[in-house]
């Protein structure tokens, strides 16, 4: 008896020592490292009518590809995101990280285990005779690591910040693979409406020629002119294929980012409404805190703190509780007798005592991881600000270069035309027109070119921003460009 109270007594002292020191931790404190920053932008700074920028951390990305407000668009975006392969892989890593993360939470606690066997034995053979004798035997046990040291808490913290990493991965796969299919639709289109205007060039072109073949044929035109008018057709006809060639790789690059087949997606030709949705007032530099890139880079720096923690406690004693019960019997019946049960209580520690400074150097290894992610978070920051100035520039310079090319395009439209009928009546020489019609056709593509430029520009800029801008307190402030007509609209030969 006094036996057993001794015992007991023990088990009671290492469970409060274990309890006293389990709220020790030797890892660092984690404090976001700081890094360079702006409460608004210089290229806002510098536009008229920006004003500066306020915190809104909290702004939701929203569905932002419907700024475009481009019916086909959206209905791609939705099946992006549920079949893209990409997207896909991220989110298997998120379920595995969170996963990690429900592991090491378990080693906090104390695991328990129940053992039970039966055995029927005797002898073979000899003079001598006996019965078989029966033994059965039931244990149960359970042993526990108190995470002492805070090494178990900073190792689920590892996996909780590795696991908010993946989460914010899987933000960016779904960004980035958005981002493409939106990049390659609007390039799709361009390709479209660039075909629409080699269509009706080469109708203009196709007249000029039977103008100028028939005016050899009167004697009025030298046969230069019907070849320059032919070379022109021709040429025409040519760049037209490698439009189509164009587009149908643009529409591959669709397909494998919607996870089919190219042969099993088609995208019909349709009307291109180049609508660019404008920067809003007082866009704040904070929406960078929803990039996800950031995001990850963050919560890595947060997982190498973790680490150093779990370095750290090598330095100290391992310290392991177990406990059990167990009873042997000849019969099952009698197994839960008190007569036949034993327990059993004990404790254990370990502590390295020489390593020749192999616990030190694992220290010294995880404080370079931890400097190593805090450089490359800053650095993503940095990263990031320059993204978000050089789409605001370029989405700035695009919109005023739009205006020019638009007057340089009517312009050339009307040379050509002039030309043409000054030509009927004998006035200039075919080569003429043939230079005035280039012109016009290379004033119109350009047109097209820099209205697709200005919507990747305007997705490059929302992600560079970690998503759209939608958000209650911006919904009086935003803005799209009205889409203008068509450059061949108006067009009349």
């Amino acid at each position: 008896m006094n036996a057993l109270l001794s015992t007991s007594r023990f088990s009671l002292s290492a469970l409060a020592l274990a309890a006293a020191l389990a709220g020790c931790a030797v890892g660092p404190r984690y404090v976001q490292p700081t890094t360079a920053a702006s409460i608004d932008w210089k290229e806002q700074k510098t536009a008229e009518g920006w004003l500066p920028a306020a915190p809104a951390d909290a702004l939701d990305r929203g569905e932002w590809w419907k700024l475009f407000a481009d019916p086909a668009l959206d209905e791609l975006a939705g099946r992006v995101q549920v079949s893209n392969q990409n997207i896909a892989a991220a989110v298997a890593n998120y379920t595995q990280a969170q996963a990690l993360v429900r592991g090491e939470r378990a080693a906090l606690f104390p695991s328990v285990s129940l053992d039970g066997s039966g055995k029927r034995s005797g002898t073979v053979g000899g003079s001598s005779t006996s019965s078989p004798a029966n033994t059965f035997s039931v244990t149960l046990g359970a042993s526990w690591t108190p995470d002492v040291w805070g090494r178990l808490r900073e190792a689920v913290s590892s996996a909780q910040a590795n696991a908010q990493a993946s989460e914010a991965d899987l933000a960016a796969a779904r960004l980035s693979a958005i981002g493409s299919l939106a990049t390659n639709y609007f390039s799709l289109r361009e390709a479209d409406a660039e075909i629409v205007l080699l269509d009706e060039t080469i109708q203009g072109y196709q007249r000029a020629f039977e103008i100028t073949s028939n005016r050899y044929a009167a004697g009025i035109a030298a046969q230069t002119d019907v070849l320059q008018a032919q070379t022109q057709l021709v040429n025409a006809k040519a760049e037209r294929v490698g439009l189509q060639r164009t587009r149908s790789t643009y529409e591959h690059a669709i397909a494998m980012l919607l996870g089919v087949a190219p042969a099993d997606f088609s995208l019909p030709a349709a009307q291109w409404t180049p609508m660019v949705p404008g920067v809003p007032l007082g866009v704040p530099s904070t929406l960078l805190q929803r990039r996800p890139d950031i995001a990850a880079a963050e919560r890595s720096v947060a997982a190498a703190n973790a680490q150093i923690g779990i370095a750290r406690a090598a330095y100290f004693p391992n310290i392991g509780l177990t406990a059990s019960v167990g009873s042997n019997a000849s019969r099952v019946k009698d197994l839960f007798g008190s007569a036949n049960t034993l327990w059993g209580l004990g404790l254990s520690v370990a502590q390295v005592i020489f390593d020749a400074g192999a616990i030190a150097a694992n220290v010294d290894s995880a404080k370079a991881g931890y400097e190593s992610s805090v450089a490359r978070y800053r650095q993503t920051v940095l990263t990031a600000f320059q993204a978000v100035e050089d789409q605001l520039t370029a989405s700035a310079t695009l919109a005023q270069q739009e205006g020019l090319r638009r007057e340089a395009s009517a312009a050339a439209d009307k040379t050509e035309q002039q030309l043409l009928n000054r030509y009927r009546a004998a006035q200039v020489s075919y080569t003429d027109v043939v230079t005035a019609q280039a012109a016009a056709l290379s004033a119109r593509r350009t047109l097209v070119q820099l209205q697709v430029n200005r919507q990747n520009t305007a997705v490059a800029l929302i992600q560079a921003m970690g998503g759209g801008w939608q958000a209650g307190w911006m919904e009086g402030n935003a803005k799209a460009d009205a889409a203008a007509p068509h450059p061949a609209a108006s067009r009349t030969q």
